[in-house]
């Protein structure tokens, strides 16, 4: 493949990402989801166990409204319409059927970065089939970098003394057992490793992630996950709290499309596991969305 098909590809895609061909169109009539334990390689705000086939692209937009209530929503802000949380924008792409990598860009929520960079590799073990696996297994790692202007203030973590506190790292295991075609569960063992922390956190963050989808028909499925962190102390003292969210997927030919509401605003393993501090409570949830848009380039 040479890359200035892949570049020019990259850059005609937003002009027809909601244009279908014809022979698309058609054939999305009868389309139905094929039998896998997710329809994404993410959950929600995480990864899932399902890796992008060999030779396969997608382009992913993820965004994150405001507080739809609490002191930061309700009418004023439109529910939090008229505030952006966060928004990635990112290219996959699967390198054989078991193995992919990502790169993608975020806004960053200031709370404490903004201008993040991320990358990935991940890789399928096991896939669940019967009489061989009950189970799939995917381990994926990755890390963010911010290129954000350093803080004047040496005590805070965004002061950045070294290029290297810029960093962070996470690296998942992902094991899952579909039940047919009812629906998934799955399990998410998480570590993240922050290069630059206050004097009341952890550079070592060990989190649990326990996600389930249950499909409602052939084109949408209920999905959900929760995240939850044991260095209590540490997360507690620095008014961090624990990651959940729900979302409704809709699956379309070549599309994944969800709608969802989380109390998270960062996007990304880096972020929204270590950097969660909205409480549902208070009102600080907030609707966002996914688009993920697979293609191929012969």
């Amino acid at each position: 493949m040479k890359l200035s098909k892949f570049i020019l590809a990259a850059f005609l895609f937003p002009f027809t990402f909601w244009a279908q061909e014809p022979t698309e169109a058609a054939s999305e009539e009868s389309y139905s989801e094929p039998l896998t334990t997710f329809s994404s390689t993410r959950v929600v705000n995480g990864h899932s166990v399902e890796t992008l086939s060999k030779g396969t692209y997608e382009f992913r937009i993820e965004h994150r409204f405001g507080d739809i209530a609490g002191v930061n929503g309700g009418v004023q802000q439109m529910f939090g319409f008229d505030n952006l949380s966060d928004m990635r924008i990112a290219m996959e792409y699967g390198i054989t059927d078991q193995l992919m990598v990502g790169f993608g860009r975020s806004k960053g929520t200031g709370a404490p970065y903004r201008s993040l960079v991320d990358g990935f590799v991940k890789y399928k073990v096991i896939s669940q089939e019967p009489e061989k696996s009950p189970i799939s297994i995917t381990a994926v790692a990755g890390s963010s970098f911010t290129y954000m202007t350093a803080a004047p203030d040496e005590g805070l973590i965004t002061h950045f003394p070294k290029p290297v506190h810029r960093l962070n790292y996470f690296a998942q295991v992902n094991i899952a057992h579909h039940f047919g075609d009812r629906g998934a569960l799955q399990v998410s063992p998480t570590l993240v490793h922050r290069n630059y922390v206050a004097n009341t956190d952890a550079n070592d963050l060990f989190a649990l992630g326990i996600s389930g989808r249950i499909r409602l028909s052939s084109r949408f499925a209920l999905i959900g996950e929760y995240y939850h962190c044991f260095n209590g102390s540490q997360t507690r003292q620095t008014g961090f709290t624990n990651s959940g969210a729900i979302a409704l997927e809709w699956f379309t030919f070549g599309h994944n499309f969800t709608i969802n509401i989380t109390n998270s605003g960062g996007i990304g393993e880096t972020q929204f596991i270590p950097y969660t501090t909205e409480q549902w409570q208070e009102g600080q949830f907030r609707l966002g969305f996914t688009v993920g848009r697979k293609f191929v380039i012969e």
